[in-house]
Order: C-alpha cells, then structure tokens, then sequence
C-alpha cells in the first residue's frame, strides 16, 4: 500500500474505515454463522455423504462449510473486522476527544436565539446576583457551568454560561466499536490459526490417518502453545496428560503442564436411560503437587489457566466374556476380550471387534409389532426378515424399560468389510413372549434389525439353539418326519406320503433342499407353493404344509430333547408359544450373514471420562467485550446529551437572560425538560 498513490491509498482507507464495509462484513459473519448453525460442524466424512450425496459434500467440503469457524476466510473476514472497526476508532476518537472538552463557549448570542428551544427572562437584580441565583438553581438539577465574558460595547459586558449533560454518550459510540473489536480478537486467538502457527513454528504436522498415532513426537505441541481446546481420554484407574486437538484435516497432541488420573466415575440416569448427573473424582498432578477435585458439568477445574471440563464419558476397556454359539453343528467356544479390542478367529478367518457394552438399556415397549406378523412370510416372499428399529419406537404410546446390558461387536473378513452386531444379554418380554434380540446392520448409517430368538423354560436361548441344530442334520429331519406321519395317520398307505411331504417342509425350511438351493426359511415354502401349486389351491395347501411342519418342527424339538437329556415341557400354550417364535425365528435365520452369534456371558465394567482441556487467553477479551458492548449500546441508546446556555447582558432596569437549550434527539422529554428550564430562569 506504501508504493500505491495517495489517492489510492486514502480511498482505501476510507473504504476500510466506512461505516458501510463494517456492516457488510458483519452481514457476512452472520450469514456464515448460520450456516455453521445449520450444518453439523466437524463431523466424520460419510455423514456428510450419506446426507448430502458425494458431489455436494466434496463441494461443501471444499468451501469448509462443514468448519465455517475455522475456515480461513471466516478468520479472513474477521480480520478485515477487526482492521475496519479500529479505523473507525482511531477516525473518531480524536473528534470525541476535541468535543467532550469542547464547552461550545465559541457560540454567538445571536445564535441562541436561533434555537428551536429557547426562551427569554428579564431580571430586576443585576447581572452578578442573577448569574448566582440561576447558577445556584441549575447547580441543583446537575448543571455544571463553564462562563466567559464578552464585552458588548464599550460601557456592558456580557456573560455566556454553558453547560452540558450525558456527554458520556460519545463514549458508548468507543465501547461498542471497542466490544467488536475485543470480540473478534477474542475469537481469533481462541481458534484453530493459534494452533496452526503453534504447528508451523514448532515444525509439527497434523495426523491424517486413522486408528493410532504411530509417530506421536511428530505431532506433539510442547506445553508453550498460548491457545488450544482439546480432548483427554482417562480410563478408571488411569492417569493421563495429552490431549487430542481436532483440526479440518486432522488432528494433534497437545501435551499438558500436568497428568490427570481418574480415581472414579460416577454416573447417574433418568428414567428414559438418558445420564442426568456424571462426575469424576480426579487427582491432578503437576510436579511435585497433587490436587484432588471433582469435575461435573459445568463444573470446571481451573489450574495455572487452563480449564478442565467433563464433556462425556465412555468405555474405558471393560472386560468381557463371550459365548460364540454356532447357528449349526459345532460346539460352543467361551471368549474372554475387552471393549476395544480385537480377536482373531481362524476358523473364519474372520475378525471379532467388540466395539460397546452398554450396562443400561431403556427402551420404548409402548406398542411392539409381534413376531406373529412374521407368519406372513409363509404366504409371500416379499416379507421382510427382520424387525427394524431398537424393539419399539411409537410416538403415541410409550412404555420405557430397562432390558439390561448389551454387546456390540464387529465381524470384519479378510477384505476388510464388516458387518456390526448388537446382541442383549437378557430376554426381553414382547406379546407374552420372552425373546433374545440379536440385532444386525450393514453400515453405522443403518438402523438395527433384529432377529427375535425365544427363550425355552428355562430363560436361555439353548432351546432354540438346540432345535435350529437338529434341523440343519438330515437323519434328524428324516426322524422327525417319519414320527409325525406316525402321529398324523393310522393308514399305512398315508403315512409314506404324509412323512415325504414333513420331510420336503423340513428340507425347505432348513434350506437343505436341493430343488431351491440358496433358499430357506418360510421364504423357500412360498416359493415352492407358488412353483408347485395351482394358484386356486395355494391357499389350502399353505395351510396343510404349515400345519405338517408345525408338527414335525414339535416332534423334532422333542427328539433333539431327549437326545441331551432335557425334560421335554407339557404340550401347553407357552410350549405352543415357544415352538410358534422358533419357527419363525428359524426363518429369519436363514439370512443370518455369521455362523455363530457372540452372547455376553459376564463383564467387570470400566467407565473412562472425556475431559475437554482448554487454554483460552481469548476468553477474558470476549468477556470484556461483552460488557463494554452492553454499556456503549446502553450509552448510544439510552443516554441523550444535552446543552445549555444562558446568555446575561444588562438591561435598562436589571438583566436580560436568554436560554438556549438543545438535546441529541428530540421528544417529549426534550419538551418537558425544556419547559421545567424555562420556569428556573423565571425571576
């Protein structure tokens, strides 16, 4: 700008220190704020995709809507702010400065009378007793006078006295600016440009990949950055003292001035299963000295300047132990892993990731969809496998439960891909029934579906199992077939095709018949009755060939009973109950993508806090301008200034005052005022 020419540089100048070009930059800084209002900030990637498409969220991604308050032209904005706001100052300072010393004693007695308000009194006394008793009446209601003498010929002099009140009303004009000001520099040094300098001169790089850090030196910040907001992760039991910064890009460690270690977390919750009160009991340790505190929400621990906030919580690497139950034959393997972890699983070569262990589950049991809608399957192949959806979920009626803990693992294969389980580990109760929901979903973007397994007599999922085992062994199947022809017909000559048809349900059901390979479930009947059976017979055929593999699936279950030396229950409604949710459990089976399923046998839970530490010298600018903000705008809007003359000349027969008064803004009080001054000057 030195090397522009003078016109140039003093148009610049006057374009950056306009009232015009402030406004525009605010209006940009607010639309940009609703923006960042409006879209989630610094979220992972894929939500941004599975919500906006790929092209508008590699686009938006590009204009750093999705970190508007860190995006250099958000912090380019606020910088031109900052310059054309303190312009402003530095222009009008000078003249707010020249005009509160200013008492305008300059002004001529003709000009008084010019005023829209005035008003003239005649004084019997001379002028130096009525310039001490109007002195003495306005000194009470706070007028201060300021006098010169002016001679008006050569025998009079004259006296001007001016006065004035609410001049601290140019001084809001300055605290408002300044408050923008403060603000902004507030913002900028709280930001993500500190700790990118703090990268650049430290010759730290940001971390892009994912999982752990592998060079953690690289992207270490020493403890002299000035300014950052970050995250510390402390497990129960555990101490730790770095904490991560998360940056559009990437993100860094910050390491502290001190270790902090997590003596306990404690965690209370609503009825609804949402967390009403979490605290930690912490010791910070810096040095030789040891602090113990208790960190709430919104009950920070402040040392040496920085804050330490509880900002949530998490698993902190509980242990638990797993059963893996094979769908078919096999037997069962009990796994020992902790929340975090990874075990490998060489039959397979597949990956177990157990990912979450909730201990507390609340759902909404208000109006649940029965597993006998599942029926319609047998009539169609177009019903869905699984319910969807946590259990239940109706805006009208809500019913909350607790259904007791729960696991969430992961099985990735050997490409990479992964598909996420989230099995309870307690029976839940739905239309008289009790079932084990073993949920299923492809991608986090999905909801969970569920398969609902029942629960034999004895509260366990083993019955089922059981049964679903014995269906997958032909010699099993061709048993259970023969026994129900026995059953069903006392004619020799009925029984061979009675025990052929429960033996072709039974193949279709456990997917095993080599007519519909790929199939099974009451998927591969409907489709077997559709190929096989006029379309005016399909409906009473459906119903014998649900009743004959009802009845094998009973006499089956039975066998595979005695078989383990289980008691077999009394043919009662909860046994019919029972087998009714196991065959249609077994459906939705088929399409089950694991051979096994991983219940949770037993946990020894560990909580693990999420502290946000900040280093905010910002903080205390914001807050000062708040306050100087608050008091320029009460000033400029709420305090008026007013002037005030009186002009004394003699007079034949005494003095003569003329009044001059004038206010900012004119109104009803300017009237009033001006008329409770005129009965002052009244002699």
């Amino acid at each position: 700008m030195s090397n522009a020419p003078a016109p140039l540089r003093r148009t610049l100048l006057e374009l950056l220190a306009s009232m015009r070009f402030a406004i525009a930059l605010l209006t940009l800084i607010c639309i940009a704020s609703v923006i960042g209002t409006v879209l989630k900030q610094r979220e992972p990637l894929n939500n941004y995709i599975n919500e906006f498409g790929p092209f508008w969220a590699e686009l938006f991604g590009r204009l750093d809507l999705f970190t508007v308050y860190s995006a250099p032209w958000f912090l380019l904005i606020l910088a031109f702010l900052v310059i054309s706001t303190s312009l402003c100052i530095a222009r009008q300072t000078p003249k707010i400065l020249r005009d509160w010393q200013d008492a305008k004693l300059r002004v001529r007695a003709e000009s008084l009378a010019a005023y829209h308000h005035h008003a003239r009194a005649q004084w019997s006394q001379d002028a130096t007793s009525t310039r001490q008793v109007l002195a003495a009446r306005l000194g009470a209601e706070g007028w201060q006078f300021k006098e010169d003498e002016r001679r008006i010929d050569d025998q009079s002099v004259g006296r001007l006295m001016a006065s004035r009140k609410g001049r601290i009303h140019k001084l809001g004009y300055l605290a408002a600016h300044g408050a923008i000001v403060l603000v902004c520099l507030g913002g900028l040094l709280d930001g993500d440009l500190i700790v990118r300098l703090a990268l650049q001169l430290q010759g730290k790089t940001l971390f892009t990949g994912s999982g752990n850090v592998t060079n953690p030196e690289t992207h270490r910040l020493d403890t002299r950055n000035p300014s950052f907001r970050g995250n510390l992760f402390v497990p129960e039991g555990q101490r730790a003292d770095t904490a991560v910064l998360t940056l559009p890009g990437g993100i860094a460690l910050q390491q502290l001035p001190f270790s902090l270690e997590l003596n306990k977390f404690q965690v209370e919750y609503y009825d609804t299963g949402m967390p009403k009160l979490f605290a930690s009991e912490v010791v910070l340790v810096d040095g030789t000295e040891r602090r113990s505190a208790r960190i709430e929400v919104n009950k920070p621990l402040i040392h040496k300047g920085l804050a330490i906030y509880q900002s949530s919580f998490e698993d902190g690497g509980s242990k638990v132990t797993l059963k893996a139950e094979p769908l078919g034959p096999g037997r069962s393997l009990t796994i020992d892993g902790q929340v975090g972890g990874k075990l490998e699983l060489p039959s397979s070569q597949q990956t177990l990731e157990v990912e979450a262990l909730r201990v507390i589950n609340v759902e909404d049991f208000g109006q649940v969809r029965g597993a006998a809608e599942a029926a319609e399957s047998a009539s169609g192949p177009k019903q869905s496998p699984f319910a969807t959806g946590s259990a239940a979920k109706d805006p009208a009626k809500k019913t909350l439960r607790n259904i007791g803990p729960s696991i969430t693992y992961r099985l990735r294969d050997a490409a990479g891909q992964a598909k996420e389980f989230h099995n309870y580990m307690q029976p839940v109760e739905l239309d008289g029934q009790r079932v084990y929901l073993l949920g299923l979903r492809e991608s986090a973007s999905d909801e969970f579906r569920y398969l609902r397994a029942p629960a034999d007599e004895n509260d366990s999922l083993q019955g089922w199992l059981r049964l679903r085992r014995a269906l997958l062994d032909p010699a099993q199947r061709q048993a259970a077939a023969l026994a129900y022809a026995q059953t069903a017909s006392d004619k020799p000559e009925l029984r061979e095709q009675i025990a052929a048809s429960a033996a072709k349900a039974l193949a279709l059901l456990a997917g095993a018949d080599s007519t519909a390979p790929g199939t099974g479930g009451l998927q591969a009947l409907a489709q077997h009755i559709e190929k096989s059976v006029p379309e005016a017979e399909r409906e009473r055929v459906s119903g014998v060939l649900l009743r004959v593999l009802s009845g094998s699936l009973a006499l089956l279950d039975e066998q595979a009973r005695r078989a383990a030396e289980v008691t077999v229950p009394a043919a009662d409604a909860t046994r019919q109950a029972f087998l009714t949710q196991a065959l249609m459990a077994i459906s939705d089976s088929v399409l089950y993508p694991a051979p096994q399923i991983f219940l949770l046998e037993g946990f020894e839970q560990r909580q693990a806090s999420v502290f946000q530490v900040t280093r905010a010298p910002g903080q205390k600018l914001v807050y000062l301008g708040a306050v100087l903000l608050m008091l320029g705008v009460f000033a400029m809007l709420y305090l008026r200034e007013r002037r005030l003359w009186l002009w004394l000349e003699p007079a034949e027969g005494g003095t003569a005052v003329l009044l001059a008064y004038s206010s900012q803004r004119q109104g009803s009080d300017t009237d009033a005022e001006f008329e409770r001054l005129k009965g002052l000057i009244a002699p």
